[in-house]
């Protein structure tokens, strides 16, 4: 279905990003390489995506005044993360354009709602129920059995904010996440992989998908993404039709990241969304004829985006803390290297810095060339 209230809009027009980070480094990098003007919102001065924007407001998300004066300035606004200030992108709304808009985050923001979402679409997701005490606890375990893993519905990412339900044992500690605030108990799935794929519509109700890709990850991190990924095609077409039902139930502008677990050959179930580019189709930068972020730019500017083509297999390694140094240092010896090194000020454990993509026919061979210690996996 095309949506008529999405306007056309054309460089030089401004597009304001709440959020600083890689992923809205990339979307700026793309906007300014098509000729827009970029803005950023972030707490930290020079924060990444500011450092390729043409200008920074150095506030908290959660300040709404700082929030306007980036949508008074801006043709467009955008996020690059979940947790903005529902309200405040409502007011902003009265004064530019947000072709994502505020239900999007409303859904994908809450794990209960986006759950429900899932399953309104006839979609297989794990079996969940809502916790908000030591009583409500016990009826989600007889629900949704052991073993399981209890989230805040809210915030956390990487790991943060779950904490293993694997038997009764494990019940007491549950008391340090919902003392805090909602929470949910998911089920934890058998499955062979873990995948994602990243989908956008144009401003006709095209839906656009990207390749289906197999996700690593290591201490809850994502840590290599094959593309595509090696499964069969039953999975592939599983997998396009899942991302076709969710932008159409979500009204979707931008680009959606769905993560994926694959159960086997012929099943898969959502496990969760992300309204914004995904750190594992960064590939597409080099691999695909358009990146996720020109595809994301292109959906809330109301541009044709066209059919996605992957020229070669690629894999995508994060580079987390101390793994920037050891990249920067063996860059000498890897002329195949698309190496990205998103500038953050502090290199710290566990953080995502930067990213190495790799381009070529054999994966055993891509994998190899992506690792940065001898006798690594």
């Amino acid at each position: 279905m095309s949506n008529s209230s999405i306007k056309t809009l054309l460089p030089p027009a401004t597009i304001g990003i709440v959020g600083g980070g890689q992923l809205g480094q990339m979307m700026a990098l793309i906007a300014k390489s098509m000729g827009y003007k970029v803005g950023i919102l972030d707490p930290t001065p020079d924060a990444p995506a500011a450092q390729v924007a043409d200008f920074q407001i150095t506030a908290e998300y959660a300040n709404v005044d700082a929030i306007m004066e980036l949508a008074n300035k801006s043709d467009v606004l955008t996020y690059e993360f979940e947790n903005v200030d529902e309200n405040a992108l409502l007011k902003a709304k009265q004064v530019t354009e947000l072709p994502q808009g505020v239900n999007l985050l409303h859904i994908t923001g809450d794990r209960l709602n986006e759950k429900n979402f899932i399953k309104s679409c006839g979609l297989p997701v794990t079996k969940f129920a809502a916790v908000k005490d030591a009583e409500s606890l016990k009826k989600a375990v007889e629900e949704v059995g052991y073993p399981a893993i209890l989230k805040t519905t809210e915030g956390g990412y990487d790991g943060h904010g779950q904490i293993d339900i694997n038997g009764p044992e494990d019940l007491a500690k549950g008391a340090e996440l919902y003392s805090k605030m909602e929470c949910i108990l998911e089920a934890r799935q058998n499955f062979i992989a873990e995948a994602s794929v990243m989908v956008t519509r144009d401003k006709q109700g095209n839906i656009i998908t990207f390749p289906l890709v197999e996700n690593r990850h290591k201490n809850h991190i994502l840590h290599t993404t094959i593309a595509p990924g090696q499964f069969d095609q039953k999975i592939h077409d599983l997998a396009k039709q899942a991302a076709e039902k969710i932008a159409d139930g979500l009204d979707l502008y931008g680009v959606l990241g769905i993560e994926l677990f694959i159960l086997d050959d012929s099943h898969i179930m959502v496990n969760e969304l992300a309204p914004r580019p995904h750190n594992s189709g960064h590939y597409t930068i080099e691999a695909c004829n358009i990146s996720q972020f020109e595809a994301h730019i292109r959906s809330i500017c109301g541009l044709p985006i066209p059919k996605i083509t992957q020229k070669q297999p690629a894999v995508m390694r994060n580079l987390l803390g101390t793994d920037l140094t050891l990249a920067r240092n063996l860059l000498p010896e890897h002329p195949e290297w698309h190496f990205h090194d998103y500038g953050k000020a502090e290199i710290r454990p566990q953080r995502k810095m930067g990213h190495v993509t790799v381009l070529g026919n054999n994966i055993d061979e891509l994998l190899e060339s992506t690792k940065m210690l001898k006798g690594e996996n």
